[in-house]
C-alpha cells in the first residue's frame, strides 16, 4: 500500500498532463503529494519523511512552475530530488557507522556490513546517474519525451535496481549461510 501512494503522484501527473498540459499537472502533482502526506499519517499514523520531503520540493518547484509559467522548474524537481538522496546515501556511507540502506532493511534482510556498504554506494550511484541523466533528457529531448520517461523510464530503471539488488542479496544471504 505504501509504495502505491508513493508513486501514485506520479502517475496522476502524467494524466493530467496528457489531458492538460504541465501546468495543470504540476498543480495536480502537488495537490496529490499533500493529500498522500495526509493520508499516509491517517493510514499509519506517522509521518512518511521521505514523502514530506517530496511534498516541500514538489510545492516549490511545482509552484515556481506554475507562477512563472515556465516549465524548466518543474523538470529540475526530479533532479534536486535524486542528487539529495544521493548526497544522504554518501554521507550515510562515510560517516556512519550504518549505512542508510542497512537502517532501512537490516530488520528484515541480515547480510555482513561490507555488502550493505556496497549495496548503499551503488544506490547513491544510482541516484546521482538518474539525476544527471534527468537534466540531459529534460533539456535536450521535447517535454512530451521528457514526461514519458520521468514516469516510465526511472520507474523502470528503479525496479531494475530493485530487481539487481534483490539478487545481489539473495547471493550474499547464501554465501552467509
Amino acid at each position: 500500500m505504501k509504495q502505491i501512494l508513493n508513486i501514485l503522484p506520479m502517475f496522476i501527473f502524467f494524466i493530467f498532463y496528457n489531458f492538460y498540459d504541465i501546468f495543470v499537472a504540476s498543480g495536480a502533482l502537488i495537490v496529490t503529494s499533500g493529500l498522500i502526506c495526509v493520508l499516509h499519517w491517517f493510514i499509519y499514523n506517522e509521518v512518511d519523511k521521505i514523502g514530506l520531503f517530496s511534498f516541500f520540493i514538489i510545492f516549490f518547484f511545482g509552484s515556481l512552475t506554475i507562477f512563472f509559467h515556465n516549465s524548466q522548474f518543474i523538470k529540475w524537481k526530479i533532479t534536486i530530488i535524486y542528487i539529495i538522496f544521493s548526497i544522504i546515501l554518501l554521507i550515510s556511507q562515510f560517516l556512519t557507522k550504518k549505512p542508510m540502506i542497512q537502517r532501512f532493511l537490516e530488520k528484515d534482510i541480515k547480510i555482513s556490513n561490507i555488502y550493505w556498504r556496497r549495496i548503499n554506494f551503488f544506490w547513491s550511484l544510482f541516484f546521482l546517474f538518474c539525476g544527471i541523466l534527468n537534466i540531459y533528457i529534460a533539456f535536450y529531448f521535447s517535454e512530451t519525451t521528457w514526461v514519458n520517461f520521468k514516469v516510465f523510464g526511472f520507474t523502470s530503471l528503479t525496479f531494475f535496481l530493485i530487481l539487481v539488488t534483490g539478487i545481489y542479496i539473495n547471493c550474499k544471504i547464501s554465501k552467509d549461510k
